[in-house]
């Protein structure tokens, strides 16, 4: 085994090899031929470099900060320079970091560049299979290719695992069986790294199913797989199959047995997994109306970043579509040589051509999957440019316009995602039908344009004899970083903890007076000189109050006409139009989404209209009108986007929107975060395909979803799911305390996302010094009326003495969990997860009923109390039985201060070296369509513990499908008789 190992790393060593050693490669660059430079890979294999460089200690590519490698000429650098300079197996693409930068390099000949591409590929995929090898060579301080006691408590301490020294030593004697005492062989230290690495949880639990043997034989797998994971079909041909692929030994192999080793590998691959492994493919029903989906939408999809500063690129739509968003953004502007451009108006976001967008759009459309998309098209053109606009469309998708052929029956509503395969739907404008067929050309209504931003983001550029570009740009540079570590500081499961609207307004105050300061800009009996920025802070200081008490329309869409005084001269911001000239052959393009203006919410019978809000507008809306909104929703779709005061590119929260229906719910893809996991959980359920089936209470009749109990008649599921152990839980990369070397303290934090009745929260205790294998066993219930479009949220924090730490989250939509003992794989962590088990009831009734359940443990069905034998694991698990207590809290809200926030951060977990506490559980009941006994955050979310908890997630998505052809999984409920025997079984 040992042997087989090593020769698999002889290449990828080679590869390193050469890349630490470094290679002359020519980097390109936008407007130059181009930079030869010496590109390395550093010692610890952790960072790109090269030289020689201007910046010094900044040039350098985080591996871990890398998305993807392409080969060949692939990206928008490569494709500016003449055909035929460079050969095609010399070039390759790094593309890296928030906002998809590239590094375009070319080598000499393509031994090295796939030299490059395989060692990269090799980096990012982390080395996922508990790589011995390199563990060891970390650990190996001198370089002799042994290691020593101390080295070994450097390495342990390095991992997370906080043994005691006497233990360690035990187990270092116990690897140590050659000649040389005291010192480690790679051989001997593997099989150390395999005794330090053994579950014991998971030992446990195959005793537990084969009879305190430690293998399990075919007819026991099958049993465990039927009794505790719910899978159906279990046939003996299917668990030989498991043992052959998963089983470590060829002596059980051959005896068809599972051990310790190989059942451990079969429980940590995808097929324990807590995602149903059938819903990585499409398996809702496809042939219902548009309406009657949530779609994945993109806002703005050209930007890398922030809506002010950062580059456009037709990388994003690429990335976007492949990510699998469905509606992809387009704005268009008048640029030169007749030539439309895309970017965002009234800034200083870099341009690219509109042709290029749809180039790129037309090749990465339908790569991932067949289902229709979206092209939202913000039109800013002239008519001239509008032509040419709907000439790319029509030239470059072709048949892929073509809808004559679409059946929508004989009722009118929208086409199915089914019967739109391979299809794209413009959504713009459309010239009304009094106009007739002949006009060429008329007038359309442009107050619902969902992008344009307000006069108070707007930079309004005036050129005059002299130029400051450079200044003004640098300063609002400058202005714009500070808002986004700010941003970034700020509490992301609090949205409300940070105003951008208050940044905003400091940064242009800042830089007008900046501007009235710089000698370019002061009268001097000249013209003035530079760039001035024209805003308009009259009407967002008049109007902000009254905003905040109710959200009108018309006020939304119009702006008062003021005058801002710059530089001794007096401009004007008139009002914005309210209509726009619209060529015949861009209106002919539009066919079931047509954009129309947000006036109300009102069904005038037409099919194919899309309402456009800004979520202000929407969410007045949703408060007020949710039910007729829900209504609405089911005939004609409606898009939802950001507020225009998010220049940082952050995105709001899609939930209250999901809610009421609303399938086109747009977020900034470019900016991580807590909003955007949502969205990939919502949507990477049915295959990840960008079209999930809204529940079909939302499809027919209507509810009120603020209500305590919004669906009386339907029975209701009660997740019972315990959290057991954790496995490599790393150190949190912004812990305060991280560089100091302190192991984590890890606690697990569960959050119901979903109606406003079903959010809520509850953790377990906290584990001091362990991230390596902590165990918890601790059982939380949550009940859940409406699980058709509920999340479930899992976050690990690190506890530290003034408050916690993110270590990671995953984020798994409720229909999509499957019952049993199940790994939860965190975000963009290779081998973090935490190991829980899963039961889903379902209950009947007006009233939740509050279920006791004990925190039974596998020690208790291992009978581990009367069995001498196992009398030294019993410490393992122990815990006393979990008590519930109901806390009556105050139906007040109010704002926190900020002192409340930094007390919020102490009041996380139980102190280290106190007694843990365990925290109540508490049902919801509704009261007259309240919720009592419980208390609610500003966010709407129920907190089941007195401790208020604060979060900080920024992680990575990651696609651990690695298997897909295992059983599927039986959804439990109380009607189950086997499950019932089995749990009475447990408790008894």
């Amino acid at each position: 085994f040992f042997s087989d190992y090593i020769y698999k790393n002889l290449f990828i060593e080679r590869c390193m090899s050469v890349m630490q050693s470094g290679t002359q490669m020519i980097k390109l660059k936008r407007g130059s031929k181009g930079l030869v430079r010496l590109f390395y890979l550093d010692e610890h294999r952790t960072r790109l470099r090269w030289r020689p460089s201007r910046k010094s200690e900044k040039a350098k590519i985080l591996i871990d900060s890398i998305y993807k490698v392409t080969e060949g000429r692939q990206s928008e650098i490569f494709h500016r320079q003449a055909e035929g300079n460079f050969d095609p197996s010399c070039c390759f693409t790094i593309y890296h970091g928030n906002h998809m930068e590239s590094l375009d390099l070319i080598t000499s000949n393509p031994e090295e560049a796939r030299t490059w591409i395989t060692g990269l590929k090799y980096l990012m995929a982390g080395i996922s299979d508990e790589d011995s090898l390199q563990t060891f060579e970390e650990a190996d301080k001198n370089g002799d290719g042994l290691l020593n006691i101390e080295e070994i408590h450097q390495l342990m301490h390095k991992l997370n695992v906080n043994l005691p020294r006497r233990k360690v030593r035990q187990m270092f004697q116990e690897a140590d069986t050659d000649e040389n005492q005291g010192t480690l062989t790679f051989e001997e230290f593997c099989v150390f790294y395999k005794m330090m690495s053994l579950r014991r949880d998971l030992y446990l639990l195959l005793l537990s199913y084969s009879d305190k043997k430690d293998h399990l034989t075919v007819e026991e797998l099958a049993q465990f797989l039927k009794v505790e994971q719910k899978m159906n079909n279990v046939t003996t041909d299917y668990c030989l199959d498991i043992i052959k692929k998963f089983e470590v030994s060829e002596e059980n192999k051959v005896k068809s047995v599972l051990g310790i080793e190989g059942f451990t590998n079969f429980m940590r691959s995808p097929a324990c997994d807590i995602f149903n492994p059938l819903h990585h493919e499409v398996y809702q029903d496809m042939d219902q109306p548009l309406c009657n989906y949530y779609i994945a939408s993109s806002h703005n999809t050209y930007l890398t970043g922030d809506q002010l500063l950062s580059q456009s690129k037709v990388d994003m739509y690429a990335r976007v579509l492949q990510e699998g968003c469905r509606c992809v953004e387009v704005d268009c502007w008048d640029g030169p040589d007749g030539e439309p451009v895309v970017h965002h108006g009234y800034t200083l976001t870099s341009k690219i051509l509109f042709r290029d967008v749809v180039e790129t759009i037309n090749k990465h459309a339908f790569v991932k999957n067949e289902f229709p998309v979206i092209l939202s098209i913000e039109n800013h053109c002239s008519l001239q440019q509008q032509r040419k606009i709907a000439q790319y469309l029509k030239g470059i998708f072709r048949d892929k316009l073509d809808l004559s052929s679409i059946d929508t029956g004989e009722c009118k509503q929208l086409p199915s995602p089914q019967s739109l395969k391979g299809k794209i739907l413009v959504k713009g404008k459309k010239l009304p039908y009094h106009l007739g067929d002949d006009a060429e050309e008329g007038e359309v209504s442009d107050e619902d344009s969902a992008d344009e931003i307000e006069d108070e983001c707007k930079f309004k550029l005036h050129y005059n004899n002299g130029t400051t570009e450079h200044q003004v740009e640098s300063f609002i540079r400058k202005k714009l970083e500070s808002l986004l570590k700010e941003s970034q500081i700020r509490d992301k499961e609090d949205p409300d903890s940070f105003t951008v609207r208050a940044l905003l307004k400091a940064t242009h105050e800042g830089l007008n007076a900046h501007l009235k300061q710089s000698p370019d800009v002061k009268e001097s009996g000249k013209k003035s000189h530079g760039r001035s920025l024209m805003t308009n802070f009259g009407k967002h200081k008049k109007t902000t109050k009254s905003r905040s008490k109710s959200y009108s329309t018309d006020d939304e869409e119009d702006t008062q006409q003021n005058t801002v005084k710059e530089g001794g001269q007096l401009y004007r911001l008139g009002r914005r139009r309210k209509t726009m000239k619209l060529c015949r052959e861009l209106s002919d393009l539009v066919v079931y989404t047509n954009s129309v203006a947000a006036q109300d919410i009102v069904d005038d019978g037409t099919t194919g209209n899309v309402l456009s809000f800004s979520e202000t507008r929407a969410h007045q809306v949703v408060q007020q009108k949710s039910e007729q909104f829900m209504i609405y929703n089911q005939k004609q779709l409606t898009r939802i986007y950001p507020s225009a005061y998010r220049i940082d590119s952050s995105n709001f929260n899609p939930l209250p929107y999901w809610n009421a229906g609303c399938q086109l719910v747009a977020l900034n893809y470019q900016s991580e975060g807590r909003m955007m996991q949502l969205n990939r959980a919502k949507f990477k359920t049915n295959g990840n395909c960008g079209y999930v089936l809204k529940p079909q209470q939302m499809c027919k009749g209507t509810f009120n979803p603020f209500s305590g109990d919004p669906l009386p008649a339907n029975p209701k599921k009660q997740l019972i799911l315990k959290v057991i152990s954790g496995q490599q839980l790393p150190k949190p990369p912004d812990s305060m305390f991280g560089d100091r070397g302190e192991i984590i303290d890890p606690f697990v934090e569960v959050e119901i996302i979903g109606l406003p009745v079903d959010c809520c929260k509850d953790q377990t205790r906290v584990v001091d010094d362990n991230g390596f294998n902590p165990v918890w066993e601790e059982t939380l219930t949550f009940t859940v009326h409406m699980p058709e479009i509920a999340l479930v949220r899992f976050l690990v924090w690190d506890h530290d003495p003034i408050g916690r730490d993110f270590v990671g989250q995953r984020t798994v939509t409720f229909s999509s969990l499957v019952p049993g003992y199940r790994h939860v794989y965190l975000e963009g962590l290779t081998e973090a997860s935490i190991f829980v088990h899963i039961t889903i009831n379902e209950i009947y009734g007006k009233w939740s009923p509050l279920i006791l359940n004990p925190s039974y443990t596998i020690l208790h069905f291992l009978g581990a109390t009367k069995n001498r034998q196992l009398q030294g694991l019993k410490g393992l698990f122990n815990k006393n039985p979990r008590h519930s207590s109901a806390e009556n809290n105050s139906h007040y809200v109010r704002k926190r201060s900020i002192g409340d926030r930094i007390l919020r951060r102490t009041a996380s977990a139980p102190a280290k070296g106190r007694k843990k506490s365990k925290m109540g559980f508490q049902e919801m009941v509704e009261i007259k369509d309240s919720v009592s006994e419980a208390t609610r955050d500003q966010d709407g979310v129920l907190r089941r513990t007195t401790r208020s908890l604060q979060a900080r997630p920024v992680s990575m998505p990651v696609d651990r499908n690695l298997l897909g052809a295992l059983s599927l999984p039986v959804s439990e409920t109380a009607k189950d008789i086997e499950g019932k025997e089995n749990f009475l079984g447990k408790i008894l």
